[in-house]
């Protein structure tokens, strides 16, 4: 098989691949065996011509005459390897607490190799869970364990879906999490985008898809069901408690997300090692999509997916500002998961076509801001959201940011339904944040708005505070905790930063659990 890198096709192309693909090697197109697209680009450099950038693999007859070419590459393509079973006996199921990308991806490789694990979620299936969040989003009652962050799929399950990571993949995790994905519903071109994301409605049936397939190899899946506790003999786990009913296992997977606060207290009374680790809040922008899209393309044709930007700035006391979650034709979301708190987030669905793009602009802050104390990040967060609460009584705060800079309230704003899910009230956002984190907000929306003209015209609403855990879950060189037989894996635990890391983090812990014990239950 053959790579072809650097294939350049102009936008307004009307021909099909094959074909490009021919004329690119100068051949009958009945010659190519096969193709696929391995990587597939947009470049809108203003200097550049305004094409796609592909690479191809492409499988002919006779493949050594066309390595002449430096663009031209004999491939082989490697595939994902779950290593061998060990030997070490365990009488009970392991068991994997939350079903968000980490738990459900672990749980999907135990249950695939033989290991019959059980799941506990302590939100709702799915489908329960969208018709609780869209309850809430409309009338503000909120169920404290099936909302934006709990539930079947995680918080990632309302979110624009994006599988972006920078992480290097010598193992191909990476891919094999897509594999799954895509065997699980999710559109193929996560394949080879070089921006793939799912989008929230797709993301929901690709879920409930993964549910199925665990159970379908003896695995289980359990919702309501919430870790109250973990009873621990000799330094070892031996069993949980999930809705105070005592289970006894030997292997226990903590994928419990970065929104467990009530978790993460329980486990560190239990003896577990936590430490605090720095994190950002902020706030998120809302622009038509009308705007990012003039600015980050030379020319607009029809078809042209949603442009998105990326933006960085440091300001003068060297605190990082930066563009996160950026969501194409998206929503802003209440996210609130706790009873007189506020949160918010962004969200997506595939096509990406509500006209308006957001993003989060989020200000990094550790301990020399919250103090030394292992949960003081976790306090920081929550007087963010308690402050917030008390300007809004629980809807999401909302300024123009012409406004934010002023210092007042805004008078009025554009229809906020066309742009985001749930209430929203006019305040003076600069009352919810310390003065250095409104400082640097605007200093980094007026630097943006050299990047991209009429940035600093958008709309903020606030607060954005759940980008990452503000606690870390230690485990050694075997992913275990100092409590043996404990996993923490994922995002919450402190090791992943989004769907697709928070995934193969859950294969990286299922395949330490496979290295040391055996399948036989």
């Amino acid at each position: 098989m053959l790579s072809l890198k650097n294939v350049k096709v102009p936008i307004t192309n009307q021909k099909d691949l094959k074909l490009i693909i021919a004329e690119y090697l100068h051949l009958n197109p009945n010659k190519i065996l096969s193709y696929k697209i391995h990587k597939e680009s947009i470049d809108a450099r203003p200097k550049h011509e305004f094409c796609y950038i592909y690479e191809f693999y492409v499988e002919l007859a006779n493949e050594e005459k066309y390595l002449l070419n430096k663009s031209i590459t004999k491939v082989t393509e490697e595939n994902y390897i779950f290593p061998s079973i060990g030997s070490e006996k365990v009488s009970k199921r392991p068991i994997v607490i939350g079903a968000g990308p980490a738990g459900l991806f672990a749980t999907y490789m135990l249950a695939k190799h033989g290991y019959k694990p059980i799941l506990f979620e302590r939100g709702k299936s799915i489908d329960e869970r969208i018709k609780d969040v869209a309850s809430f989003w409309n009338t503000g009652v909120l169920l404290k364990n099936s909302n934006v962050q709990f539930g079947e799929g995680g918080a990632g399950t309302f979110s624009d879906g994006k599988l972006n990571t920078l992480v290097r993949d010598k193992s191909h995790r990476m891919a094999e999490v897509f594999r799954i994905f895509v065997e699980c519903g999710a559109p193929e071109s996560i394949m080879y985008s070089n921006h793939p994301h799912i989008g929230t409605d797709k993301l929901q049936s690709v879920v409930k898809n993964i549910r199925k397939q665990i159970i379908a190899w003896g695995g289980e899946v359990k919702f309501n069901s919430f870790l109250s506790n973990i009873i621990i003999e000799n330094g070892k786990v031996v069993g949980i408690k999930i809705n105070d009913k005592i289970i006894e296992t030997d292997i226990l997977v903590l994928a419990i997300g970065h929104s467990a606060r009530d978790t993460f207290k329980m486990l560190y009374q239990n003896g577990l090692t936590l430490i605090s680790k720095p994190f950002a809040v902020g706030v998120r922008i809302v622009h038509p999509q009308s705007l990012i899209d003039k600015n980050q393309y030379p020319r607009l044709f029809p078809n042209l997916p949603a442009a998105s930007y990326k933006l960085t700035y440091t300001n003068a006391d060297k605190r990082g500002v930066y563009t996160f979650c950026m969501c194409p034709g998206g929503y802003v979301v209440n996210a609130t998961s706790e009873p007189n708190k506020v949160t918010t987030n962004g969200m997506s669905n595939y096509k990406r076509d509500s006209g308006y793009a957001n993003s989060a602009i989020i200000v990094t802050v550790n301990d020399k801001d919250y103090g030394q104390d292992v949960f003081a990040g976790l306090k920081f967060m929550e007087q963010i959201e308690t402050a917030a609460y008390n300007l809004t009584n629980g809807a999401m705060a909302i300024q123009k940011f012409s406004d934010y800079v002023k210092n007042i309230p805004s008078e009025e704003i554009p229809n906020s339904k066309d742009f985001c899910c749930g209430k929203v009230t006019l305040v003076d956002i600069n009352k919810i944040f310390p003065s250095y984190i409104n400082n640097a907000i605007k200093n980094g929306i007026e630097y943006f708005d050299n990047k991209i003209p009429g940035f600093k015209d958008g709309i903020i609403l606030a607060p954005e505070t759940r980008t990452s855990s503000p606690v870390r879950i230690v485990r050694n060189n075997n992913l275990e905790s100092n409590i043996s037989g404990i996993y923490p894996c994922g995002e919450g635990s402190g090791y992943a930063g989004g769907i697709t890391t928070s995934a193969m983090d859950g294969i990286k812990v299922a395949e330490e659990i496979a290295k040391k014990y055996s399948n036989v239950i």
